[in-house]
């Protein structure tokens, strides 16, 4: 699995696969998932070379960190890079009292949003007693964007939040202190981060859904301004939460008419160029210079292969001149991918 280094601005080289495993279906997204097939998905993600997983308190109110971590324990702690996410505290509450719909037949525990000094360092030790590790190695502060909380304003509102109650403090002394090696946002949409990139010195950014063969806002002024301040980018949700991969569901939801519009374009471009529509997707995220690592959800081993072939496979040029001449794909998009034509 070929190795994507970056040397953070404390000089800590972390090295990312090209593709990692993204945890957040392994929550119970939609549907439960019985904990072997869990154990099998993630066993496979390691067998196939996979050596960054990301989790959450949020996928599954806990259950994505505990499965996170059962499988990770079992290999050598170096081997690997780890990120969590902080802005949640997982509450115990009554069964059935739970407060987050996406995610079945979760701990009786109810989600509470904390961006506060004291909520960050308690969210860290919590989801390190969830994996059973005694290290994290990249922290996101998790959902700080509109989309979460209602809107651009509140947004900047959660953002405010986040320095005046000392929440970035907490995460700025852990790095500082080594207790992380890097430190950044979680989220799923573009302005907040570049907000981050006004107020403070993040290293990375988990950037879901938002730069993806449907989309691609983010090369006019977010890329730009993450290369200048040496900051990098994962990319989650390069699917969409599914539709560019055959699904049913598009940011977690239905799809919108406009959406399918435009995939069934995208495929059409595809096919005549013998591509698959989930092939063009995935590798075109993984081609962004300032991208260290994709980190699609597979909920099952054969997922995880499908995903591992896709990165190797041959892409022909003439597919992403052809997008770009009928608009479906920025004119500036980078698609110089090793195993594809630039």
């Amino acid at each position: 699995m070929p190795i994507r280094t970056f040397v953070t601005s404390a000089g800590r080289a972390l090295e990312f696969t090209t593709l990692g495993f993204g945890s957040g279906p392994l929550g119970n997204f939609l549907r439960a998932f019985d904990e072997r097939d869990c154990d099998a998905t993630l066993t496979a993600a390691w067998d196939s070379g996979l050596r960054y997983f990301d989790t959450a308190p949020f996928y599954g109110l806990g259950l994505s960190e505990t499965r996170v971590g059962r499988v990770l324990r079992q290999h050598p702690r170096d081997q690997y890079l780890l990120s969590s996410k902080v802005g949640r505290l997982l509450e115990p509450c009554k069964e059935g009292e739970q407060n987050v719909d996406m995610f079945v037949d979760t701990p009786p525990v109810r989600a509470v949003y904390d961006y506060s000094y004291d909520g960050v360092m308690r969210s860290f030790e919590e989801s390190l007693k969830r994996l059973g590790l005694e290290r994290i190695d990249i922290l996101y502060v998790h959902d700080i964007d509109g989309l979460v909380h209602g809107g651009r304003a509140a947004s900047e509102a959660i953002i405010r939040e986040l320095f005046e109650t000392g929440g970035w403090r907490a995460l700025d002394e852990l790095r500082s202190s080594g207790v992380v090696s890097a430190i950044g946002a979680g989220v799923n949409e573009w302005q907040p981060c570049v907000r981050l990139l006004e107020l403070a010195d993040p290293d990375l950014f988990l950037l879901a859904g938002r730069y993806t063969l449907l989309e691609q806002d983010p090369i006019d002024e977010f890329f730009p301004k993450c290369a200048e301040r040496g900051a990098r980018v994962v990319i989650g949700g390069p699917y969409n939460s599914g539709v560019l991969a055959g699904k049913s569901t598009y940011d977690y939801g239905t799809i919108p008419a406009h959406v399918a519009a435009r995939v069934h374009e995208l495929d059409l471009v595809c096919g005549e160029h013998g591509v698959a529509l989930r092939e063009a997707a995935l590798q075109f995220v993984a081609a962004h210079p300032l991208v260290v690592s994709v980190i699609p959800g597979a909920v099952t081993p054969a997922e995880v292969a499908e995903n591992v072939a896709i990165m190797e496979k041959d892409i022909p040029g003439e597919l992403w001149h052809a997008l770009k001449e009928k608009g479906l794909l920025h004119v500036n998009a980078n698609t110089a991918f090793p195993g594809s034509a630039p």
